[in-house]
Protein backbone atom coordinates (compact mmCIF):
# COMPACT_ATOMS: atom_id res chain seq x y z
CA UNK A 1 0.00 0.00 0.00
CA UNK A 2 2.85 2.39 0.86
CA UNK A 3 4.50 1.60 -2.46
CA UNK A 4 1.23 2.22 -4.31
CA UNK A 5 0.78 5.60 -2.60
CA UNK A 6 4.37 6.57 -3.35
CA UNK A 7 3.88 5.69 -7.00
CA UNK A 8 0.70 7.79 -7.14
CA UNK A 9 2.39 10.75 -5.44
CA UNK A 10 5.28 10.52 -7.90
CA UNK A 11 2.76 10.57 -10.76
CA UNK A 12 1.11 13.69 -9.35
CA UNK A 13 4.48 15.43 -9.02
CA UNK A 14 5.33 14.45 -12.59
CA UNK A 15 2.04 15.87 -13.91
CA UNK A 16 2.55 19.14 -12.02
CA UNK A 17 6.15 19.39 -13.25
CA UNK A 18 5.01 18.84 -16.85
CA UNK A 19 2.37 21.57 -16.50
CA UNK A 20 4.82 24.02 -14.93
CA UNK A 21 7.40 23.60 -17.71
CA UNK A 22 4.95 24.82 -20.37
CA UNK A 23 5.83 28.49 -21.03
CA UNK A 24 2.77 29.48 -23.07
CA UNK A 25 -1.03 29.19 -23.15
CA UNK A 26 -1.42 25.57 -24.21
CA UNK A 27 -5.10 25.35 -25.10
CA UNK A 28 -6.64 26.67 -28.33
CA UNK A 29 -6.73 30.48 -28.27
CA UNK A 30 -10.48 30.58 -28.85
CA UNK A 31 -10.96 28.84 -25.48
CA UNK A 32 -10.03 32.17 -23.89
CA UNK A 33 -12.90 33.75 -25.83
CA UNK A 34 -15.27 31.00 -24.70
CA UNK A 35 -14.29 31.58 -21.09
CA UNK A 36 -14.46 35.33 -21.61
CA UNK A 37 -18.02 35.12 -22.97
CA UNK A 38 -19.14 33.68 -19.65
CA UNK A 39 -17.42 36.60 -17.98
CA UNK A 40 -19.19 38.93 -20.43
CA UNK A 41 -22.56 37.74 -19.16
CA UNK A 42 -21.45 38.05 -15.55
CA UNK A 43 -20.48 41.70 -15.87
CA UNK A 44 -23.41 42.46 -18.14
CA UNK A 45 -25.73 41.20 -15.42
CA UNK A 46 -23.93 43.07 -12.64
CA UNK A 47 -24.72 46.28 -14.53
CA UNK A 48 -28.17 45.55 -15.98
CA UNK A 49 -30.05 45.29 -12.69
CA UNK A 50 -28.88 48.72 -11.54
CA UNK A 51 -29.77 50.31 -14.89
CA UNK A 52 -33.19 48.65 -14.92
CA UNK A 53 -34.16 49.63 -11.39
CA UNK A 54 -35.69 53.08 -12.12
CA UNK A 55 -38.05 51.57 -14.75
CA UNK A 56 -38.86 48.58 -12.54
CA UNK A 57 -39.69 50.90 -9.64
CA UNK A 58 -42.08 52.90 -11.83
CA UNK A 59 -43.83 49.89 -13.35
CA UNK A 60 -44.13 48.05 -10.04
CA UNK A 61 -45.57 51.25 -8.49
CA UNK A 62 -42.79 51.67 -5.92
CA UNK A 63 -42.60 55.17 -4.49
CA UNK A 64 -39.24 56.78 -3.58
CA UNK A 65 -39.96 56.04 0.08
CA UNK A 66 -40.45 52.36 -0.78
CA UNK A 67 -37.19 51.89 -2.62
CA UNK A 68 -35.91 49.63 0.15
CA UNK A 69 -37.94 46.74 -1.30
CA UNK A 70 -36.31 47.23 -4.68
CA UNK A 71 -32.82 47.42 -3.22
CA UNK A 72 -33.72 44.19 -1.42
CA UNK A 73 -33.95 42.46 -4.80
CA UNK A 74 -30.38 43.52 -5.49
CA UNK A 75 -29.23 42.43 -2.04
CA UNK A 76 -30.95 39.03 -2.37
CA UNK A 77 -29.13 38.50 -5.66
CA UNK A 78 -25.85 39.07 -3.84
CA UNK A 79 -26.85 36.63 -1.10
CA UNK A 80 -27.40 34.16 -3.93
CA UNK A 81 -23.86 34.99 -5.10
CA UNK A 82 -22.50 34.04 -1.69
CA UNK A 83 -24.44 30.77 -1.43
CA UNK A 84 -23.79 29.74 -5.03
CA UNK A 85 -20.12 30.59 -4.81
CA UNK A 86 -19.61 28.37 -1.79
CA UNK A 87 -21.93 25.46 -2.62
CA UNK A 88 -21.00 25.15 -6.30
CA UNK A 89 -17.39 26.11 -5.62
CA UNK A 90 -17.08 23.32 -3.06
CA UNK A 91 -18.72 20.97 -5.55
CA UNK A 92 -16.07 21.93 -8.12
CA UNK A 93 -13.30 20.75 -5.79
CA UNK A 94 -15.08 17.39 -5.48
CA UNK A 95 -16.64 16.80 -8.92
CA UNK A 96 -14.49 19.00 -11.14
CA UNK A 97 -14.29 22.46 -12.67
CA UNK A 98 -15.92 21.51 -15.98
CA UNK A 99 -19.22 20.16 -14.63
CA UNK A 100 -19.62 23.10 -12.29
CA UNK A 101 -19.02 25.66 -15.04
CA UNK A 102 -21.80 24.05 -17.07
CA UNK A 103 -24.15 24.27 -14.09
CA UNK A 104 -23.38 27.92 -13.40
CA UNK A 105 -24.19 29.06 -16.93
CA UNK A 106 -27.44 27.08 -16.88
CA UNK A 107 -28.51 28.81 -13.67
CA UNK A 108 -27.64 32.27 -14.96
CA UNK A 109 -29.62 31.74 -18.16
CA UNK A 110 -32.66 30.59 -16.18
CA UNK A 111 -32.37 33.50 -13.78
CA UNK A 112 -31.98 36.13 -16.49
CA UNK A 113 -35.04 34.97 -18.45
CA UNK A 114 -36.97 34.83 -15.17
CA UNK A 115 -35.92 38.41 -14.36
CA UNK A 116 -37.36 39.50 -17.70
CA UNK A 117 -40.71 37.83 -16.97
CA UNK A 118 -41.08 39.16 -13.42
CA UNK A 119 -44.33 40.97 -12.66
CA UNK A 120 -43.69 41.98 -9.06
CA UNK A 121 -40.92 42.33 -6.49
CA UNK A 122 -41.28 38.82 -4.93
CA UNK A 123 -40.93 37.20 -8.38
CA UNK A 124 -37.94 39.41 -9.20
CA UNK A 125 -36.32 38.51 -5.87
CA UNK A 126 -36.63 34.77 -6.62
CA UNK A 127 -35.02 35.04 -10.05
CA UNK A 128 -32.33 37.47 -8.88
CA UNK A 129 -31.44 34.83 -6.28
CA UNK A 130 -31.21 32.12 -8.97
CA UNK A 131 -29.10 34.40 -11.16
CA UNK A 132 -26.87 35.12 -8.18
CA UNK A 133 -26.35 31.41 -7.50
CA UNK A 134 -24.84 31.00 -10.94
CA UNK A 135 -22.91 34.25 -11.15
CA UNK A 136 -21.21 34.01 -7.77
CA UNK A 137 -19.93 30.53 -8.53
CA UNK A 138 -18.92 31.38 -12.08
CA UNK A 139 -16.62 34.22 -11.05
CA UNK A 140 -14.94 31.77 -8.71
CA UNK A 141 -14.65 28.92 -11.19
CA UNK A 142 -13.40 30.88 -14.19
CA UNK A 143 -10.55 32.48 -12.24
CA UNK A 144 -9.50 29.15 -10.75
CA UNK A 145 -9.83 27.33 -14.07
CA UNK A 146 -7.69 29.76 -16.07
CA UNK A 147 -5.09 29.96 -13.30
CA UNK A 148 -4.66 26.18 -13.37
CA UNK A 149 -3.82 26.22 -17.10
CA UNK A 150 -1.85 29.46 -17.43
CA UNK A 151 1.98 29.48 -17.16
CA UNK A 152 3.36 31.09 -14.00
CA UNK A 153 5.26 33.87 -15.77
CA UNK A 154 2.16 35.16 -17.57
CA UNK A 155 -0.73 33.94 -15.40
CA UNK A 156 -1.84 37.46 -14.57
CA UNK A 157 -1.77 38.63 -18.18
CA UNK A 158 -3.63 35.59 -19.54
CA UNK A 159 -6.38 35.81 -16.97
CA UNK A 160 -6.76 39.49 -17.87
CA UNK A 161 -7.26 38.52 -21.55
CA UNK A 162 -10.41 36.60 -20.60
CA UNK A 163 -11.41 39.46 -18.36
CA UNK A 164 -11.15 42.00 -21.19
CA UNK A 165 -13.80 40.06 -23.10
CA UNK A 166 -15.90 39.94 -19.96
CA UNK A 167 -15.51 43.54 -18.85
CA UNK A 168 -16.82 44.68 -22.23
CA UNK A 169 -20.14 43.43 -20.87
CA UNK A 170 -20.00 46.07 -18.17
CA UNK A 171 -18.85 48.71 -20.65
CA UNK A 172 -21.53 48.14 -23.30
CA UNK A 173 -24.51 47.43 -21.02
CA UNK A 174 -25.35 51.11 -20.39
CA UNK A 175 -25.28 51.79 -24.15
CA UNK A 176 -27.48 48.74 -24.82
CA UNK A 177 -29.81 50.03 -22.12
CA UNK A 178 -30.02 53.42 -23.79
CA UNK A 179 -30.49 51.81 -27.22
CA UNK A 180 -33.46 49.69 -26.18
CA UNK A 181 -35.07 52.48 -24.16
CA UNK A 182 -34.49 51.38 -20.58
CA UNK A 183 -34.45 55.08 -19.64
CA UNK A 184 -38.07 55.30 -20.90
CA UNK A 185 -39.48 54.13 -17.58
CA UNK A 186 -42.93 53.32 -18.96
CA UNK A 187 -41.63 50.94 -21.64
CA UNK A 188 -40.52 47.28 -21.75
CA UNK A 189 -36.86 48.11 -22.37
CA UNK A 190 -35.69 46.74 -19.01
CA UNK A 191 -37.22 43.35 -19.88
CA UNK A 192 -35.37 43.26 -23.18
CA UNK A 193 -32.17 44.01 -21.27
CA UNK A 194 -32.57 40.78 -19.27
CA UNK A 195 -33.62 38.75 -22.34
CA UNK A 196 -30.41 39.78 -24.09
CA UNK A 197 -28.47 38.61 -21.03
CA UNK A 198 -30.26 35.26 -21.10
CA UNK A 199 -29.41 34.74 -24.77
CA UNK A 200 -25.74 35.50 -24.08
CA UNK A 201 -25.76 32.96 -21.23
CA UNK A 202 -27.25 30.24 -23.46
CA UNK A 203 -24.57 30.83 -26.09
CA UNK A 204 -21.84 30.70 -23.43
CA UNK A 205 -23.34 27.48 -22.04
CA UNK A 206 -23.26 25.75 -25.43
CA UNK A 207 -19.66 26.78 -26.11
CA UNK A 208 -18.40 25.61 -22.72
CA UNK A 209 -18.85 21.98 -23.70
CA UNK A 210 -15.65 22.43 -25.73
CA UNK A 211 -13.51 22.97 -22.62
CA UNK A 212 -11.37 20.22 -21.01
CA UNK A 213 -11.17 19.41 -17.33
CA UNK A 214 -8.26 20.89 -15.36
CA UNK A 215 -5.34 18.39 -15.31
CA UNK A 216 -4.22 19.82 -11.96
CA UNK A 217 -7.60 18.87 -10.47
CA UNK A 218 -7.64 15.47 -12.21
CA UNK A 219 -4.17 14.65 -10.89
CA UNK A 220 -5.35 15.09 -7.30
CA UNK A 221 -7.73 12.14 -7.76
CA UNK A 222 -5.97 8.79 -7.96
CA UNK A 223 -8.53 7.30 -10.34
CA UNK A 224 -8.20 10.26 -12.75
CA UNK A 225 -4.41 10.43 -13.10
CA UNK A 226 -4.60 8.88 -16.60
CA UNK A 227 -7.20 11.44 -17.65
CA UNK A 228 -4.90 14.19 -16.40
CA UNK A 229 -2.06 12.81 -18.51
CA UNK A 230 -4.32 12.70 -21.58
CA UNK A 231 -5.28 16.39 -21.24
CA UNK A 232 -1.64 17.22 -20.59
CA UNK A 233 -0.47 15.42 -23.73
CA UNK A 234 -2.76 17.61 -25.83
CA UNK A 235 -1.47 20.72 -24.03
CA UNK A 236 2.16 19.74 -24.63
CA UNK A 237 1.52 19.04 -28.30
CA UNK A 238 -0.02 22.48 -28.84
CA UNK A 239 2.70 24.20 -26.79
CA UNK A 240 5.47 22.55 -28.83
CA UNK A 241 3.81 23.73 -32.04
CA UNK A 242 4.19 27.28 -30.67
CA UNK A 243 7.59 27.29 -28.93
CA UNK A 244 9.38 24.13 -30.03
CA UNK A 245 10.70 21.35 -27.81
CA UNK A 246 9.78 21.76 -24.15
CA UNK A 247 12.39 21.53 -21.38
CA UNK A 248 12.56 18.39 -19.28
CA UNK A 249 10.10 18.43 -16.34
CA UNK A 250 11.64 19.07 -12.93
CA UNK A 251 9.45 17.32 -10.34
CA UNK A 252 9.47 19.04 -6.96
CA UNK A 253 7.85 18.29 -3.67
CA UNK A 254 4.13 18.76 -4.01
CA UNK A 255 1.77 18.12 -1.13
CA UNK A 256 -0.67 15.36 -2.13
CA UNK A 257 -3.56 16.03 0.20
CA UNK A 258 -5.61 13.33 1.82
CA UNK A 259 -9.09 12.99 0.42
CA UNK A 260 -11.34 14.97 2.75
CA UNK A 261 -13.89 17.76 2.44
CA UNK A 262 -12.05 20.68 0.78
CA UNK A 263 -13.15 23.39 3.23
CA UNK A 264 -11.33 21.55 6.02
CA UNK A 265 -7.99 22.59 4.49
CA UNK A 266 -8.87 26.27 4.73
CA UNK A 267 -8.83 26.41 8.50
CA UNK A 268 -5.23 25.26 8.78
CA UNK A 269 -2.26 27.59 8.45
CA UNK A 270 -1.24 29.25 6.20
CA UNK A 271 -4.67 29.15 4.58
CA UNK A 272 -6.61 30.28 7.64
CA UNK A 273 -4.56 33.49 7.73
CA UNK A 274 -5.00 34.03 4.01
CA UNK A 275 -8.71 33.38 4.32
CA UNK A 276 -9.01 36.15 6.89
CA UNK A 277 -7.00 38.61 4.80
CA UNK A 278 -8.82 37.90 1.56
CA UNK A 279 -12.30 37.86 3.09
CA UNK A 280 -11.68 41.29 4.63
CA UNK A 281 -10.26 42.59 1.35
CA UNK A 282 -13.23 41.47 -0.73
CA UNK A 283 -15.87 42.40 1.85
CA UNK A 284 -14.65 46.00 1.96
CA UNK A 285 -14.14 46.19 -1.81
CA UNK A 286 -17.61 44.86 -2.60
CA UNK A 287 -19.28 47.43 -0.31
CA UNK A 288 -18.34 50.12 -2.80
CA UNK A 289 -18.34 47.96 -5.92
CA UNK A 290 -21.99 46.94 -5.65
CA UNK A 291 -23.11 50.16 -4.04
CA UNK A 292 -21.82 52.06 -7.08
CA UNK A 293 -22.94 49.56 -9.74
CA UNK A 294 -26.35 48.85 -8.25
CA UNK A 295 -27.39 52.21 -6.83
CA UNK A 296 -25.59 55.04 -8.63
CA UNK A 297 -28.05 55.45 -11.53
CA UNK A 298 -31.05 55.51 -9.18
CA UNK A 299 -29.42 57.87 -6.69
CA UNK A 300 -28.47 60.31 -9.45
CA UNK A 301 -32.06 60.14 -10.73
CA UNK A 302 -33.32 61.04 -7.26
CA UNK A 303 -31.15 64.16 -6.94
CA UNK A 304 -33.89 66.34 -8.49
CA UNK A 305 -31.31 68.58 -10.17
CA UNK A 306 -30.38 69.29 -13.79
CA UNK A 307 -28.18 66.14 -13.86
CA UNK A 308 -30.97 63.75 -12.81
CA UNK A 309 -32.49 62.98 -16.26
CA UNK A 310 -29.07 61.94 -17.59
CA UNK A 311 -28.23 59.38 -14.90
CA UNK A 312 -27.69 56.44 -17.27
CA UNK A 313 -25.70 58.63 -19.67
CA UNK A 314 -23.21 59.53 -16.93
CA UNK A 315 -22.75 55.84 -16.11
CA UNK A 316 -22.53 54.92 -19.81
CA UNK A 317 -19.79 57.42 -20.65
CA UNK A 318 -17.87 56.49 -17.52
CA UNK A 319 -18.12 52.80 -18.40
CA UNK A 320 -15.49 53.34 -21.11
CA UNK A 321 -13.05 53.06 -18.21
CA UNK A 322 -13.71 49.32 -17.74
CA UNK A 323 -11.88 47.99 -20.82
CA UNK A 324 -9.24 50.72 -20.52
CA UNK A 325 -8.45 49.55 -16.99
CA UNK A 326 -8.32 45.91 -18.06
CA UNK A 327 -5.97 46.70 -20.95
CA UNK A 328 -3.65 48.57 -18.58
CA UNK A 329 -3.49 45.40 -16.45
CA UNK A 330 -2.26 43.36 -19.43
CA UNK A 331 0.99 45.27 -19.03
CA UNK A 332 1.12 45.56 -15.23
CA UNK A 333 -0.37 42.41 -13.69
CA UNK A 334 2.79 40.29 -14.08
CA UNK A 335 5.37 43.10 -14.16
CA UNK A 336 4.82 44.10 -10.53
CA UNK A 337 3.86 42.11 -7.46
CA UNK A 338 0.11 41.59 -7.63
CA UNK A 339 -0.78 42.74 -4.14
CA UNK A 340 0.86 46.12 -4.76
CA UNK A 341 -0.94 46.45 -8.09
CA UNK A 342 -4.21 45.85 -6.23
CA UNK A 343 -3.36 48.60 -3.75
CA UNK A 344 -2.65 51.04 -6.58
CA UNK A 345 -6.01 50.24 -8.15
CA UNK A 346 -7.83 51.14 -4.94
CA UNK A 347 -6.10 54.54 -4.85
CA UNK A 348 -7.62 55.28 -8.27
CA UNK A 349 -11.01 54.11 -6.94
CA UNK A 350 -10.86 56.50 -3.98
CA UNK A 351 -9.98 59.45 -6.20
CA UNK A 352 -12.85 58.55 -8.54
CA UNK A 353 -15.39 58.39 -5.74
CA UNK A 354 -14.29 61.72 -4.27
CA UNK A 355 -14.74 63.39 -7.66
CA UNK A 356 -18.05 61.57 -8.30
CA UNK A 357 -19.38 62.74 -4.94
CA UNK A 358 -19.49 66.37 -6.21
CA UNK A 359 -22.75 65.48 -8.04
CA UNK A 360 -21.94 68.00 -10.79
CA UNK A 361 -22.04 66.99 -14.45
CA UNK A 362 -18.23 67.15 -14.92
CA UNK A 363 -17.68 65.40 -11.59
CA UNK A 364 -20.09 62.58 -12.46
CA UNK A 365 -18.47 62.02 -15.86
CA UNK A 366 -14.88 62.06 -14.57
CA UNK A 367 -15.66 60.22 -11.34
CA UNK A 368 -17.61 57.53 -13.16
CA UNK A 369 -14.73 57.04 -15.61
CA UNK A 370 -12.13 56.74 -12.83
CA UNK A 371 -14.34 54.39 -10.81
CA UNK A 372 -14.84 52.20 -13.89
CA UNK A 373 -11.11 52.38 -14.65
CA UNK A 374 -10.34 51.20 -11.11
CA UNK A 375 -12.86 48.36 -11.37
CA UNK A 376 -11.37 47.27 -14.69
CA UNK A 377 -7.89 47.27 -13.16
CA UNK A 378 -8.76 45.69 -9.82
CA UNK A 379 -11.14 42.84 -10.46
CA UNK A 380 -9.30 40.23 -12.50
CA UNK A 381 -5.96 40.88 -10.81
CA UNK A 382 -7.65 40.40 -7.44
CA UNK A 383 -9.55 37.32 -8.68
CA UNK A 384 -6.27 35.78 -9.84
CA UNK A 385 -4.56 36.71 -6.58
CA UNK A 386 -7.36 35.01 -4.63
CA UNK A 387 -7.40 31.82 -6.71
CA UNK A 388 -3.63 31.31 -6.61
CA UNK A 389 -3.51 31.76 -2.82
CA UNK A 390 -5.19 28.38 -2.18
CA UNK A 391 -4.10 24.79 -3.01
CA UNK A 392 -5.58 22.90 -5.98
CA UNK A 393 -7.43 20.49 -3.69
CA UNK A 394 -9.34 23.42 -2.16
CA UNK A 395 -8.84 26.23 -4.68
CA UNK A 396 -12.44 26.75 -5.73
CA UNK A 397 -13.64 26.17 -2.17
CA UNK A 398 -11.18 28.76 -0.89
CA UNK A 399 -12.15 31.26 -3.56
CA UNK A 400 -15.81 30.44 -2.94
CA UNK A 401 -15.69 31.03 0.79
CA UNK A 402 -13.64 34.18 0.32
CA UNK A 403 -15.76 35.66 -2.44
CA UNK A 404 -19.00 34.38 -0.95
CA UNK A 405 -18.49 36.08 2.41
CA UNK A 406 -17.07 39.05 0.53
CA UNK A 407 -20.33 39.43 -1.37
CA UNK A 408 -21.97 40.01 1.99
CA UNK A 409 -20.18 43.34 1.76
CA UNK A 410 -21.84 43.87 -1.62
CA UNK A 411 -25.28 43.23 -0.14
CA UNK A 412 -24.46 45.60 2.72
CA UNK A 413 -23.21 48.28 0.34
CA UNK A 414 -26.28 48.05 -1.89
CA UNK A 415 -28.51 48.68 1.13
CA UNK A 416 -26.23 51.05 3.04
CA UNK A 417 -25.34 53.53 0.28
CA UNK A 418 -28.93 54.76 -0.27
CA UNK A 419 -29.33 55.13 3.51
CA UNK A 420 -26.15 57.21 3.80
CA UNK A 421 -27.20 59.40 0.88
CA UNK A 422 -30.71 59.99 2.22
CA UNK A 423 -29.59 60.47 5.84
CA UNK A 424 -26.51 62.60 5.22
CA UNK A 425 -25.71 63.58 1.64
CA UNK A 426 -24.81 62.31 -1.81
CA UNK A 427 -21.21 63.31 -1.12
CA UNK A 428 -21.01 61.43 2.20
CA UNK A 429 -22.32 58.20 0.70
CA UNK A 430 -19.89 58.05 -2.21
CA UNK A 431 -16.83 59.20 -0.24
CA UNK A 432 -17.64 56.44 2.26
CA UNK A 433 -17.55 53.72 -0.40
CA UNK A 434 -14.36 55.24 -1.78
CA UNK A 435 -12.70 54.85 1.61
CA UNK A 436 -13.87 51.24 2.11
CA UNK A 437 -12.32 50.32 -1.25
CA UNK A 438 -9.04 52.01 -0.32
CA UNK A 439 -8.87 50.08 2.96
CA UNK A 440 -9.33 46.86 0.95
CA UNK A 441 -6.16 47.74 -0.94
CA UNK A 442 -4.24 48.27 2.28
CA UNK A 443 -5.33 44.85 3.52
CA UNK A 444 -4.22 43.18 0.26
CA UNK A 445 -0.61 44.13 1.02
CA UNK A 446 -0.63 41.55 3.83
CA UNK A 447 -1.30 38.72 1.32
CA UNK A 448 1.25 36.28 -0.18
CA UNK A 449 3.80 36.94 -2.92
CA UNK A 450 2.24 35.62 -6.14
CA UNK A 451 3.52 37.16 -9.38
CA UNK A 452 5.59 34.82 -11.61
CA UNK A 453 5.36 32.02 -9.03
CA UNK A 454 4.19 28.48 -9.80
CA UNK A 455 0.72 27.86 -8.32
CA UNK A 456 2.13 25.24 -5.97
CA UNK A 457 4.74 27.74 -4.71
CA UNK A 458 2.18 30.47 -4.05
CA UNK A 459 -0.22 28.12 -2.31
CA UNK A 460 2.42 26.26 -0.29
Amino acid sequence: MASENTSYEDSVRQVIARINRIPTWSLPSFFLAIIGLGYFFTFYDISDIGLAMPAIAHQFNISPTGFTSLFLALAIGLIGYAIGSYVIGSMADVTGRFRSMILTMGLTALGSFGDALSVNIPMLVVFRFITGLGLGADLNLVSSYVSEFAPSQSRGRITVYTFIVGILGQAVTPFIALGIGVNVITGPGWRYLFVIGGIIAVIALALRFELPESPRWLAMRKKDIKAAEKVLQDMEKLAESKVGKLPEPQPQDVVVYENKFPTAYLFKKPYSTRLGILVAMWFLWYIGNYGFLGDAATLISNLNTSVSPNAILFIAIGAIGYPVGAIIMVFLSDRFERKFVIFGDTVVWLIGMVIFSSATAPGLFVGSFLASLALGMYLQVAYTFTAESYPTRARTSGFALTDGIGHGGGALGALLLPVLVSTYSFSTGFIFIGVTGFIAGLIAIAGPVASKQALEAVSA
